[in-house]
């Protein structure tokens, strides 16, 4: 963790390269039994998490990260009913989830309820009442004991977990994504976090691979998060069917404007471009 008398959070993303934000102030720091947490307000980002030196969320561009998560799969998808959330505490990923009325019920699974709890008192905005909601269920669990062991089916899946550090380590396995596989309805999709791949390219590169091998439609595709620097956030996608990739971008649209809600960085144009990716990403 950071010198909390350094006026500023410094975070070493690749071996020669460091980024640091300025701090107005600390409103949280702890080491609960499994994460260094801390919660701090700077000038032009506002108010951020960091998880084990690494910065998780901002709220000024939270919204480039988990708008992406959410609104991708469930309007390519069109018949959301049952979200599963692994991860995902500070609650951003789950308030877009609920954004679409017609999902019926959002199950998050978080191991670390101190996170829910920090984020809730320090971060309210990223939740924005989501964890109220009635149509959401909280289980405080490890996320692949709960996919292992669930007997309940699912329509989208994100994993909403840090890098693969930790207690994230086994959230980027063949085994708990066939095990995600199997919870998954037909038509089911699964959406990951898979790293910056411009200095993640292994993360990046791995996480194709494992979709490709297990579910009949895999892809990655792309959002742009200042914050997470080096270029393109890079999200995995897997789903049971090629459906839900092959919605017209007409379809996109119609679905979209029928949600009737403002966003602050996904569009139809951007779902229509964001599986495109730069040649060095072409694994």
């Amino acid at each position: 963790m950071n010198d909390p008398t350094n006026r500023w959070f410094a975070e070493t993303l690749h071996g020669s390269y460091e980024q640091r934000l300025e701090i107005s102030d600390i409103l949280y720091r702890s080491k609960s039994g499994l994460q260094d947490i801390i919660i701090f307000e700077t000038p032009f980002f506002g108010k951020v998490l960091a998880l084990d030196g690494i910065v998780q969320t901002t709220e000024r561009d939270e919204a480039c990260y988990h708008e992406m998560l959410a609104h991708v799969p469930i309007l390519a998808h069109g018949d959301v009913r049952e979200a599963l959330i692994i991860g995902g505490g500070d609650g951003g990923a789950l308030r877009e989830v609920l954004r679409h009325g017609s999902v019926d019920r959002a199950t998050m699974v978080e191991i670390d309820h101190t996170v829910v709890d920090i984020c809730l008192e320090h971060m309210p905005g990223l939740s924005d009442g989501a964890f109220h909601d009635p149509r959401f269920d909280l289980v405080i669990a490890d996320g692949v004991k709960f996919v292992k062991e669930t007997a309940h089916k699912f329509d989208l899946i994100i994993v909403d977990s840090t890098d693969p550090i930790g207690p994230s380590v086994q959230l980027f396995s063949d085994e708990f994504y066939t095990d995600c596989r199997n919870i998954l309805t037909d038509d089911g999709i699964v959406v990951c976090q898979s790293g910056v791949s411009f200095v993640q390219e292994e993360e990046a590169r791995g996480t194709l691979s494992r979709l490709t091998k297990i579910y009949a439609d895999a892809a990655l595709y792309v959002t742009q998060v200042p914050t997470y620097s080096f270029g393109f956030m890079t999200l995995g996608w897997g789903a049971n069917s090629n459906r839900a990739r092959s919605t017209d971008d007409a379809t996109i649209r119609s679905r979209f404007e029928k949600a009737s809600f403002a966003t602050k960085y996904y569009t139809p144009e951007i779902h229509a471009a964001c599986f495109a990716l730069p040649a060095y990403m072409r694994y």
